[in-house]
């Protein structure tokens, strides 16, 4: 008979502790930790101990690599985020807010393989069968040979899938409805997710399926559980987006077999989740069409990937003894480094101003190289001088007011001439990297230049105002 031993767990991050206690010493969380027990085979731990090892064949480090298979979805977006495909045998975290979209895109997933041949699985914890059936027929995906079932119980699921043919693409959603006959605790709960996750992950490096799971995420955020299961699996996938825009983004986190800062952009449409092959003309279709203050292009990069976006800012007299420094999609402590360079480098006064950042379209950007184009958006907005719309800004700028080179210039100047724009302003390129572009470089060697330049054409812009009343009473 097995002998329980009770401990408390912190749900947030894992942390044990002898005792109940209201806030977490690891992580600071307050009414995360709960008491779980864990079996202890009689003698388990202690007849391990005096037990004699075996040993085994060690290899050298000089050998031949073999590449991996890939198993190939057939959607673009998502094998590009895996590395060129999933690797049988290994495992996939997916995590993402309620809604995002994760079931509906292992659903068209699960379709796109069972349709290839071969034998898929999607097993959900969450949904009923019927539920999952009715959302496959919205999305027009009733006829493919994917085999469903509703169920929680890891044992039961682990044996299902081993009998028959090997399965060869498997999707658990979620992991945190799973449990386990030989953990005494609820489901959701650290024990739980950290157990499951380990049979199902033995299962498929058994077995060679490429296994994908669902995870929840808190409200930071982050995938919900230990972080010890993001150890565990071979790659970490974060679906992002914003509910109020129809744009999604697959980033890989992790990935053993691939790269880590790849991007997947898809569209939310009525018949699912479409996919984006080339987002900078998606992110840029909705430009107002006029020349507006306060709007620059930003030509970034995502892993391998050029995109290229519309950054806004709105730079206003404030009416608070503290002004506002509000942003979305971007970092703000970025946003508050550009402006106090702006002040001290630049000679913009800003501190009488409220100051508000968007990137258009719900994109999140994650790279410094975004400085520039920021910092060109609040001149432009102060200032009141619009922006060359045929222009597109990057470069990361440093507190001594100097702007710095950044990765892949060549490929963002390709990306922004390809769309039709004519201007870049970046900071001094060697040769090499313009090449090829058939785009004309400004460099922007310091912060106070990029004033110099937008402030200049202010003033031009000005007087053309000025002089256009009188050009058209002499008319007259």
């Amino acid at each position: 008979m097995a002998k329980f031993r009770s401990s408390y767990v912190c749900q947030n991050c894992g942390a044990i502790t002898q005792r109940w206690q209201g806030k977490c010493e690891s992580c600071g969380e307050w009414n995360t930790i709960i008491e779980e027990a864990a079996a202890l085979g009689i003698g388990g731990a202690v007849a391990r101990r005096g037990a004699a090892g075996r040993p085994f064949p060690l290899e050298e480090l000089a050998g031949a690599a073999r590449p991996e298979p890939r198993l190939i979805t057939g959607i673009a977006e998502l094998d590009r985020v895996a590395g060129g495909g999933f690797v049988p045998g290994s495992t996939t975290l997916i995590g993402g807010e309620p809604g995002i979209g994760k079931s509906t895109l292992l659903i068209q997933a699960c379709a796109a393989v069972a349709r290839s041949g071969g034998r898929v699985v999607y097993v959900s914890g969450e949904e009923s069968t019927a539920q999952v059936r009715l959302r496959a027929a919205r999305l027009g995906l009733a006829d493919a040979p994917v085999q469903l079932a509703a169920q929680t119980f890891v044992e039961d699921i682990v044996a299902t899938l081993g009998s028959g043919d090997a399965p060869k693409f498997v999707v658990i959603d979620s992991i945190q409805t799973m449990w386990s006959d030989a953990i005494e605790s609820a489901p959701g709960t650290v024990s739980q997710v950290r157990g499951s996750a380990q049979a199902l992950i033995r299962f498929a490096k058994a077995s060679g399926a490429a296994l994908l799971i669902v995870g929840h995420v808190t409200k930071d955020g982050q995938i919900a559980g230990p972080r010890v299961v993001e150890h565990m699996v071979d790659a970490v996938f974060s679906f992002e987006g914003d509910g109020a825009h129809a744009f999604r983004l697959l980033r890989a986190a992790k990935n053993r077999f691939g790269a880590t800062d790849e991007v997947g952009v898809f569209e939310m449409t009525g018949g699912g989740l479409d996919e984006v092959p080339n987002p900078s003309a998606l992110f840029l279709a909705d430009r107002d069409g006029g020349a507006n203050p306060g709007a620059a292009v930003f030509a970034g990069v995502e892993g391998a990937r050029p995109l290229l976006v519309e950054i806004q800012a709105l730079v206003a007299p404030t009416t608070l003894g503290t002004p506002r420094r509000a942003v979305v999609g971007w970092e703000p402590s970025r946003l508050a480094m550009v402006l106090a360079v702006l002040e001290a480098h630049g000679g913009m006064k800003l501190g009488q101003y409220d100051v508000y950042l968007n990137v258009a379209g719900g994109l999140r950007i994650m790279e410094p190289a975004a400085d520039l184009a920021a910092a060109a958006a609040l001149i432009s907005s102060l200032t009141g001088a619009s922006l060359p719309r045929d222009a597109v800004y990057f470069g990361e700028i440093a507190l001594s007011g100097s702007v710095r080179a950044v990765a892949h210039p060549g490929l963002r100047l390709k990306e922004a001439a390809k769309l039709g724009f004519a201007k870049a302003f970046a900071p001094p390129l060697p040769r090499a990297d313009g090449e090829g572009a058939n785009i004309a470089v400004q460099p922007i060697g310091t912060v106070a230049t990029l004033v110099a330049l937008i402030a200049s054409s202010a003033v031009e812009t000005r007087a053309a105002r000025a002089s256009a009343p009188a050009r058209s009473e002499v008319t007259n």
